[in-house]
């Protein structure tokens, strides 16, 4: 994800590898997880120069080895989350457990990358992870852990996110600073005006709806609905990656995206569609930067069309509620649309916003259960108490669904994330407020909590209290 970490040009600094290695042994207790969508960057900067870092030789070795064109950075992210027992009269398959609780995730990452030939990084990202969400992930739309996916496991289990390749042509001369911040990118400047084009297995959020603020798992907030756009059923497979192509204009005003990408074979399936030109979803994403008091802004419109083997609530309300898996008639369509929006309102304080909106005529696919979402918030960097390196972010999400999917819950219809076996309507409020503190370079510790009023959209549950910590170490 470019432009998501608030981190300097340091980035893949200060991480001692003993450090990294005692995490994921010392883990048996812990869970892990990759993200459930939102997929989180994979690596995170340091803020120190080389000399400063915990283990300088480590540092310094990666930057000679990047300058020789290559690059070798890690992280490990661990999230434990728990709430107190709350009110619930039933509960169905896609329920809140109403008993107290406590459940914790953990993933790490190598990513290793070339430089094969001029504009060219060929980029793979190794993970493991394990652990589970709140309840296996169910029960709140806007899910309170952007590291949890509905496939949790014991044990740990080894896959690889990402393997593509990115390729940068130059439209001018001229060069502006690169995304130092992107962990998937090497370092250094970038032409002014250029076309760029990745190929091959991605998150969609690597590319598309993009926030400053609000957008990366494992360092911002944890919300589903605040890292993107809640009623946007993002292209995925079920731990957050899918197969495409995407290609990006850039220039200093703002840029154009478009990209195709496979979507699930079923709903939140591992495996994707084997006819990706049958199903498939296409965005399209218009970015507009500008200033506004001599403060940076951005504005970004997103535009989705998927076209996969879901069911329009017609087709369910009228079969059988429980046949959710695939559409044995064939493939349905969803447009969708988002509108994101940042602004710098000083040095150390910025704001975001999200609209987004899907034709709420059938199931959502891959991403969670949201047919209109509301979503804003503050990030405060913690220089005004002499600790800059520090973040304080408070944000909400509203949620709401479409009169078919509200029938189709009523009448005990199970999604796979919500789903009480009955409804009393309300939209779903989630509000998350952290803090997420620099310890040493490369090691952050997060502490934080989010409020859900009517989970799963059902008035009669909640409201609940759910606690979080966040460790995280990188290099």
């Amino acid at each position: 994800m470019s432009r998501v970490l608030a981190f300097g040009p340091a980035a893949r600094r200060a991480v001692h590898a003993a450090a990294t290695l005692a995490l994921l042994a010392g883990g048996g207790g812990l869970g892990a997880t990759a993200r459930a969508e939102p997929a989180g960057s994979p690596a995170a900067r340091t803020e120190a120069p080389a000399a400063e870092a915990m283990i300088p030789a480590l540092a310094q070795r990666q930057d000679a080895l990047e300058a020789q064109g290559f690059m070798v950075r890690g992280q490990a992210t661990f999230v434990l989350q728990g709430h107190p027992a709350f009110r619930s009269p039933y509960q169905g398959a896609g329920s809140l457990t109403p008993a107290a609780q406590a459940r914790n995730t953990l993933s790490a990452d190598l990513v290793l990358g070339v430089r094969p030939w001029r504009g060219a990084e060929l980029i793979l990202d190794t993970q493991v992870s394990r652990g589970f969400g709140l309840s296996g992930t169910t029960g709140v739309a806007s899910f309170p852990n952007g590291e949890a996916f509905r496939l949790g496991t014991e044990n740990l289990v080894g896959y690889v996110p990402r393997a593509f390749l990115r390729q940068t042509i130059a439209l001018s001369a001229t060069t502006v600073p690169g995304d130092d911040e992107d962990p998937l990118r090497f370092r250094g400047p970038l032409p002014a005006e250029r076309i760029t084009v990745t190929a091959g297995k991605v998150s969609v959020f690597d590319i598309f709806d993009d926030n400053r603020y609000a957008h990366d798992p494992r360092t911002q907030f944890l919300s589903w609905g605040l890292v993107s756009a809640g009623a946007f059923d993002f292209a995925a497979d079920a731990r957050g990656y899918t197969n495409g192509v995407a290609v990006e204009y850039d220039a200093p005003w703002g840029g154009f995206r478009a990209g195709a990408f496979q979507v699930a074979r079923y709903i939140n399936s591992l495996s994707l569609d084997p006819q990706p030109f049958n199903g498939y979803q296409l965005l399209l994403q218009a970015d507009r930067f500008y200033q506004a008091g001599g403060r940076p802004g951005a504005i970004r419109l997103l535009y989705g069309f998927s076209r996969t083997r879901s069911q329009n609530w017609n087709e369910l309300l009228d079969g059988d509620l429980a046949d959710t898996s695939q559409n044995p008639a064939g493939y349905r369509t969803k447009n969708m649309l988002a509108l994101n929006w940042e602004q710098e309102v000083a040095d150390d304080l910025g704001v975001f916003a999200r609209l987004s909106w899907n034709d709420g005529r059938g199931q959502n696919w891959m991403f969670t259960e949201q047919d209109r979402a509301v979503s804003l918030g503050v990030q405060v960097s913690g220089a005004r108490w002499d600790r800059p390196r520090d973040t304080v972010g408070l944000g909400t999400n509203l949620g709401f669904i479409s009169g078919g999917r509200q029938d189709f819950l009523a009448r005990g219809g199970i999604g796979f994330i919500t789903g009480d076996g009955r409804l009393a309507y309300a939209p779903e409020w989630a509000s998350e407020l952290y803090y997420d503190a620099r310890v040493a370079p490369g090691l952050n510790v997060m502490l934080g909590g989010t409020l859900v009023a009517n989970p799963a959209y059902n008035a009669d549950r909640g409201p609940v209290g759910i606690l979080s910590a966040r460790l995280r170490i990188a290099f």
